[in-house]
């Protein structure tokens, strides 16, 4: 069977992707990831007023993802997707796929949080817990990979390839998150490094089977106008 033009130099990507991801998380856990929270803790960043609301946006939109997904599904009955339509049909099914993508990796790692904040979870910063317990369910040990962060990049993924013009939006956007959530201590950077890849991967893939690529330029440089 010969290989896909498209999908197989992707792939390819992906794995060279993942193994810079496992070497970063590997850095952070040993180097970073506790420096940093007690660090935030110590000068108690969660008090500041602008970091926790950093945290808001993805959850909501993955809420609404699924009724935007439904409004597509039906405005198709009336003829072809435009591309800002296939766009955001990626964007919304990768943010739900992502999220699903860390419910398994969470219960894959087990890792404990840095802060206790849920259910009276054990912690880094109150008990001294800190390390992966790989396939033991449960809040407690739902850290890694972050969510959030997963659930914003994916999105951001799809942004950055259907419309290159907007990528600092992406860009920003992700950054926002991942300083809300490590500055709440409601994550290690670890996790955050983690979720983005889990995030860009999923965005990535979902913008390449929706074909939200933009159009080649035109002779003059200047790409064509398109929906």
């Amino acid at each position: 069977m010969p290989r896909d033009p498209e999908f197989a130099p992707l792939l390819r990507a992906t794995a060279a992707a993942l193994a810079g991801c496992a070497a970063l998380v590997f850095l952070c856990y040993r180097f970073v990831d506790r420096p940093v929270a007690s660090f935030v803790h110590a000068h108690n960043a969660a008090a500041a007023p602008y970091l926790e609301p950093l945290t808001y946006p993805p959850p909501v939109v993955q809420a609404w993802a699924p009724a935007a997904l439904a409004a597509l599904a039906m405005r198709r009955a009336w003829g072809p997707f435009r591309r800002w339509e296939r766009a955001v049909f990626a964007a919304g099914a990768a943010v739900v796929l992502a999220d699903q993508f860390r419910v398994s990796l969470s219960y894959l790692a087990g890792r404990y949080w840095p802060d206790t904040w849920v259910d009276d979870n054990p912690s880094y910063i109150r008990d001294g817990a800190y390390g992966f317990h790989p396939f033991h369910g449960g809040s407690a040990y739902g850290s890694f990979p972050s969510g959030h962060t997963a659930r914003t990049v994916a999105a951001a993924a799809v942004l950055w390839i259907a419309y290159p013009r907007w990528r600092w939006a992406g860009v920003l956007g992700s950054a926002a998150v991942a300083v809300g959530l490590v500055g709440m201590n409601y994550h290690f950077v670890g996790d955050v490094v983690a979720g983005g890849f889990v995030g860009a991967v999923v965005g990535v893939y979902a913008a390449h089977f929706a074909n939200v690529t933009p159009p080649a330029a035109s002779p003059s440089g200047r790409p064509p106008r398109t929906p």
